[in-house]
C-alpha cells in the first residue's frame, strides 16, 4: 500500500504523518491488518530494536477518589468491588516494587487515587521513592498522583523521581462528557509542570469508550504536541459499577490499528501497551509487540493482568528480549534532550529543552511523543464509527464480564503479587 510505504518512510525520518494518513490507518480493513502491523514494526525496530521495556505498578492508595471519571473503578460513587486502602508505608511500597524488579521490571510506577497530592503527600511519596531506590539500584521511578500544584513536580524530582504520568485520556472536545470535576486543561497543565521540572513526561490515552476515529487522532496529536517521552495506550476495562460498564467496543484488530496509528504519529517515543491488553488483545498480544516497545508486567491498579512469567514467555516466544537496566530506552536524540531539560530544571530555570518530540528536528519545529505510566484512563463519550457499529453492537450485547478480574493480590493485600 502506498499509504503504509509513506508512513514507514516518514517514521524512519521522524516526520509526522498528516491527520488524513493517521485516520486512514484506523480505517484499514482486516485483510490489510498484517501489512499495517509489519509497517509499524519497521518504525518500531528502527528506534527500539527488538527490546521490550517492562514496567510494574504499585497502587499506593486505592479507591475512594473524589473525582467522577466515568471510566474509573475508583471514581466517586463507583460500585465496583475493588480493594480500598489508604497510603502504603514506604517499606510496604518498596517491598511491592521489589517483586516487579525481580521479574525484570525496569521502571516502577507509583500510583495513588485522588484529585492530586497535598504537600504532605508529596513528602510521603518522596520517602517511598527513596526507599525503593535504596533497595533496587538503577530502577526508574515514575509517580502518578493526579493534578500537581506549583512546585510539587520539582520536589518529586529532588526526591529521586525520574518521570511523572498524567494521561490526557481522550480528546479535548469530548473530555467534558467523561469528567466534570476537573478539565482537560488541568491535565495538560500537569504534564507541562512535569516537563518543566525536568521529569520525563508520561501521558497517554484510553481507547474503547465509544470514541470516534477523529477523537483518537485528536488526543494522539495533542500528546505529540506535549512532547512527552512515553505514550501508554490503555484499552477500557468496563468495570461493573461504573457508567461505562456496557462499553465493549474493542476487537483485537481495532486495538492493533490504534497502536499502529500511535506508532506512526509518535515514531521514536516509548509506546506502552497498558491496561486492558489481556482483555482486548487476548491471543493477539504477541503481535502487538511488533508495534509497542513497552508493557506492564503482572497486575494493574484494580484489575488482574496475566501472570508475570506468562508475560516473559510471551516476549521470548515472539522473538523479543527484555530491555536491561543498563540500556537507555529512548533513542539518543530524545535521551539527550531529556538530560538537557533536567540540567536546566536543576539550575532553577524550569524551562524545557528546545528539542522537539522526535517527529521533526528541533530546527524544523515541533515534536511528538507521549508517555503514560500506570494510572488514568479516559473515555470519549462519542460513538463508534458507522463501519464498526455492528461489531460494537454485537460486543455490547455479549458483554464479556468474565474477562474482568478484580485485583485481590499484591500491594494492600496479604497475597503475593502477580509478578
Amino acid at each position: 500500500m502506498d499509504l503504509l510505504n509513506t508512513l514507514v518512510e516518514k517514521g524512519l525520518r521522524r516526520e509526522l504523518p498528516t491527520r488524513e494518513e493517521a485516520l486512514a490507518v484506523l480505517a484499514t480493513s482486516d485483510d490489510e491488518l498484517l501489512d499495517v502491523v509489519a509497517a509499524a514494526g519497521k518504525v518500531r525496530r528502527q528506534w527500539f530494536g527488538r527490546r521490550v521495556k517492562l514496567n510494574y505498578l504499585v497502587n499506593l492508595k486505592s479507591g475512594l477518589c473524589p473525582e467522577d471519571c466515568s471510566y474509573c473503578s475508583q471514581r466517586l460513587g463507583s460500585k465496583a468491588e475493588i480493594l480500598k486502602y489508604t497510603w502504603l508505608k514506604p517499606d510496604e511500597a518498596s517491598q511491592a516494587a521489589a517483586a516487579g524488579v525481580a521479574g525484570g521490571a525496569k521502571r516502577v510506577c507509583l500510583v495513588a487515587s485522588g484529585r492530586g497530592p497535598t504537600d504532605r503527600d508529596v513528602e510521603r511519596v518522596g520517602r517511598t521513592i527513596e526507599a525503593i531506590k535504596e533497595q533496587n539500584e538503577g530502577v526508574e521511578v515514575c509517580a502518578c498522583l493526579g493534578l500537581l500544584s506549583d512546585g510539587q513536580a520539582e520536589r518529586l524530582r529532588e526526591a529521586g523521581a525520574d518521570a511523572y504520568n498524567h494521561n490526557l485520556n481522550t480528546s479535548e472536545a469530548t473530555y467534558e462528557g467523561i469528567t466534570k470535576t476537573h478539565t482537560y486543561a488541568d491535565r495538560v497543565d500537569t504534564v507541562q509542570k512535569a516537563h518543566a521540572a525536568g521529569l520525563s513526561a508520561c501521558s497517554g490515552l484510553i481507547a474503547g469508550m465509544g470514541e470516534t476515529d477523529e477523537d483518537l487522532v485528536d488526543v494522539v496529536y495533542a500528546l505529540r504536541d506535549l512532547d512527552s517521552d512515553s505514550v501508554p495506550v490503555n484499552f477500557l476495562i468496563p468495570f461493573e459499577g461504573t457508567p461505562l460498564a456496557k462499553e465493549w467496543n474493542l476487537t483485537p484488530q481495532r486495538c492493533l490499528r490504534i497502536l499502529a496509528m500511535v506508532r506512526f504519529v509518535c515514531p521514536d517515543v516509548e509506546v506502552r501497551i497498558a491496561g486492558g491488553r489481556e482483555v482486548h488483545l487476548r491471543s493477539m498480544q504477541p503481535l502487538a509487540l511488533n508495534i509497542a516497545n513497552s508493557i506492564f508486567l503482572g497486575d494493574y491498579l484494580t484489575s488482574e493482568g496475566q501472570a508475570g512469567q506468562a508475560d516473559l514467555d510471551m516476549i521470548a516466544d515472539a522473538g523479543f528480549e527484555v530491555e536491561g537496566a543498563g540500556t537507555t530506552t529512548l533513542p539518543a536524540h530524545r535521551a539527550d534532550a531529556l538530560a538537557a531539560a533536567g540540567a536546566v530544571a536543576a539550575g532553577g530555570c524550569g524551562s524545557q529543552a528546545s528539542a522537539g518530540c522526535g517527529s521533526h528536528d528541533a530546527a524544523e519545529g515541533a515534536g511528538c511523543g507521549s508517555h503514560a505510566g500506570g494510572g488514568g484512563c479516559g473515555p470519549c463519550g462519542g460513538h463508534a464509527p458507522a463501519a464498526e457499529a455492528p461489531a460494537a453492537e454485537a460486543a455490547a450485547n455479549t458483554a464479556r464480564t468474565d474477562l474482568v478480574a478484580v485485583r485481590r493480590r499484591g500491594a494492600g493485600t496479604d497475597l503475593a503479587p502477580n509478578a
